[in-house]
């Protein structure tokens, strides 16, 4: 059974953001909620300044605190290494956010994307949003069914959510959407036990980092290299 990680080659990476665009744009989350972020830290005194940008998302922990503690079973493990969850099971507790060390557990306190069952007109030359969504046939105008096939395509009110590591893509053999999108090829993806994979030859030839490795949760989300362009 393939065990499988992401590497963030911060070399790489040019701090374009591109890889929050398509997160959102294929997991249908709403405006306030990003399961995949960023953080942003400028260090120094001008003009010796430096600036980092480090990409984040669900590090689907192999020791994940987030599954522990949820009383009901909602937030689990799946057979390949994956951190899921079962909103069906979610009672809305918010242990799992509370154990989150990372911050990337999400809670929706309304109906996601209830401005799109306005019927009133922004103008009156304009569609009202709810007329939109009619003439397109879609629950909102960017809603992606395909998240539907292993995930509610559109999270419901009470719940908590996070990136799933695109599973509806990854169990039909193609990578998540973040990593595909990437315009410099900065995340890679793959089974880190396979000798042949990206993961593991990269794993094998930088010394990476992980976020907050003092909590012990071992991370499946590796750093190589550095966002400083003088560094290699």
């Amino acid at each position: 059974m393939a065990r499988y990680a992401m590497v963030i080659d911060l070399h790489k990476c040019v701090g374009c953001g591109g890889c929050d665009l398509a997160c959102k744009s294929e997991n249908n989350t709403p405006d306030h909620i990003n399961w995949s972020h960023h953080k942003i830290k400028t260090t120094g005194k001008f003009p010796n300044v430096q600036f980092s940008y480090t990409p984040t998302l669900c590090n689907h922990c192999e020791d994940a605190p987030c599954v522990s503690v949820c009383p009901t079973k909602a937030m689990y493990k799946d057979s390949e290494g994956f951190v899921l969850h079962d909103d069906d099971k979610c009672i809305g507790c918010k242990a799992c956010m509370l154990a989150d060390p990372y911050n990337v557990i999400f809670f929706n306190e309304k109906q996601a994307f209830i401005e799109w069952t306005d019927s009133q007109p922004y103008t009156p030359w304009v569609r009202s949003p709810k007329n939109m969504i009619d003439h397109l046939n879609v629950p909102v105008p960017f809603y992606n069914p395909e998240r539907s096939k292993t995930y509610a395509g559109i999270r419901p009110k009470g719940v908590v959510e996070k990136c799933s590591f695109c599973d509806h893509r990854t169990k039909a053999g193609l990578d998540p959407h973040c990593v595909v999108s990437c315009p410099a090829n900065a995340r890679i993806f793959g089974d880190i036990d396979n000798p042949t994979s990206d993961v593991h030859k990269l794993l094998t030839r930088y010394r990476p980092s992980v976020l907050l490795e003092e909590e012990g949760t071992k991370p499946k989300v590796f750093y190589i290299r550095s966002f400083n362009r003088a560094s290699i």
